[in-house]
């Protein structure tokens, strides 16, 4: 793996982690969720890397990309912006998307944008509608810097305050260690900036219908807890008429969003991405 750094077209910095893979299969373009960065990818690609590339972003205010003094630098238009412009800048000229929440909604609406960029699309716990407790629960965990003293602590924050995940004590840890980094201050602070938060408040769950048409066309796996406060039984089910060849795991007793991996999910995934060259 090597972390990549460059820059937006604005000049902000960005950075990526990049594993390597052939030349001649498609890779794997991985966009995580508003509250997470490129690590949690890391065992997605420990499993595919090596038979495919694999590119997680760190969007701008999250990871080892730059943070921004303007709040509208972090809208999910310059977001969109920034996924393209790194695409290039990373000599992705085709992938199979891989967003988990906010990252699905890019992935919905870059086909629109880009037509032959994407090969496939795999979509974390994510719809065209979103439901507002949901969206309330992600708000509320973004926005907010608990300060944590150590490891323990923060392992016992995300247990009190994330999703059910289906994890166990390890994984919870490590959940813990993907979610929060040491400070200057010696505390464990997010990995992202909480001002995210406010970017993202104000009026009601965009309507992206229009988009999931537009992308229909493409391979589409969609991951879904079961559990989810973001994205409804209703939404799958309307999601499976508009698609009838669309692929669901639906993963019992687990919130959002579903790890991408498990006993659930890794042959479902991998019988996906094995139908895409």
């Amino acid at each position: 793996m090597r972390l990549v750094r460059y820059h937006a077209g604005d000049g902000l910095p960005l950075a990526a982690r990049d594993w390597a893979g052939p030349e001649d299969r498609t890779p794997l373009l991985c966009l995580p969720g508003l509250s997470r960065t490129s690590l949690d990818f890391a065992r997605l690609a420990a499993r595919h890397g090596g038979t495919r590339r694999v590119v997680a972003l760190d969007y701008a205010g999250h990871g080892e990309s730059g943070r921004s003094q303007d709040l509208g630098r972090y809208s999910a238009e310059h977001a969109l912006r920034d996924v393209l412009d790194s695409c290039a800048a990373l000599g992705l000229h085709r992938a199979v998307a891989v967003g988990t929440s906010f990252g699905g909604l890019l992935s919905m609406i870059i086909p629109v944008l880009r037509a032959t960029l994407l090969r496939g699309v795999v979509l974390n716990d994510i719809g065209p509608a979103l439901e507002a407790p949901g969206l309330d629960d992600v708000r509320d965990f973004v926005g907010t810097d608990p300060a944590l003293a150590d490891l323990d602590a923060a392992t016992a924050h995300v247990r009190r305050h994330m999703p059910p995940l289906g994890l166990d004590d390890a994984g919870w840890r490590d959940m813990a260690g993907l979610t929060y980094a040491q400070g200057e201050d010696g505390r464990l602070h997010p990995r992202w900036d909480i001002r995210l938060a406010e970017a993202a408040s104000g009026g009601p769950p965009p309507d992206l219908w229009r988009f999931w048409q537009g992308s229909a066309q493409l391979p589409t796996l969609l991951v879904w807890g079961e559990e989810s406060r973001l994205l409804s039984a209703a939404t799958v089910a309307r999601m499976r008429r508009e698609k009838p060849d669309l692929r669901v795991v639906s993963v019992p007793g687990v919130g959002h969003a579903p790890p991408l991996s498990g006993a659930a999910v890794d042959p479902v995934l991998d019988d996906f991405l094995d139908g895409i060259a």
